[in-house]
């Protein structure tokens, strides 16, 4: 399957930039993938880009987690590549679908898959500003391998789990 997944981390957060009006003001740091034609994990810089897109262009599917309404809008202005012309898959839309409300990926990854998120994007910036572009690779890299099993779940049984305030644990 010519299928890629995608998440990225943030040069500045949503006070820096005066909301979350301004997704394209927030910036890139890196850029996490796992690309099903390679069963390969990969983080791309800012440098690194060229080979992103051709990657991206090559793929039948782009999956992510708040895909349309985050990631891509920040990364569209980084990019050559139109990235309204790409098949996306949104976990996040599908859920909210479903529920009428939205869920973050690390409740749906610890009520499915019994792992959770391992910081916040938050603190990928501080991360990022400290110098340890290691760390946010591997943070990053660890919410694509997040999406990517959850969407590998979802795929094989049918259904994810959450766990809400006021239903507890559901299917959807």
């Amino acid at each position: 399957m010519g299928a890629v997944v995608l998440d990225l981390e943030t040069e500045k957060n949503f006070q820096e930039v005066g909301g979350k009006h301004n997704l394209k003001l927030l910036g890139v740091t890196v850029v996490g993938v796992y690309d099903y034609a390679s069963s390969a994990f990969s983080a791309f810089e800012k440098e690194e880009f060229d080979n992103l897109e051709r990657m991206l262009e090559n793929s039948q599917l782009l999956i992510g987690f708040n895909i349309k309404h985050f990631d891509l809008p920040v990364l569209e202005p980084h990019v050559k590549l139109d990235l309204g012309l790409l098949n996306v898959l949104d976990l996040m839309s599908d859920v909210e679908k479903n529920l009428g409300f939205r869920v973050s990926l690390d409740n749906l990854s610890r009520a499915t898959l019994g792992v959770g998120k391992t910081g916040m994007g938050l603190e990928a910036i501080d991360w990022w500003r400290e110098g340890k572009k290691d760390k946010v690779k591997e943070y990053c890299i660890q919410d694509v391998r997040l999406t990517r099993d959850l969407y590998e779940f979802g795929k094989r049984e049918g259904f994810v789990l959450a766990d809400t305030r006021d239903r507890g644990r559901v299917r959807i």
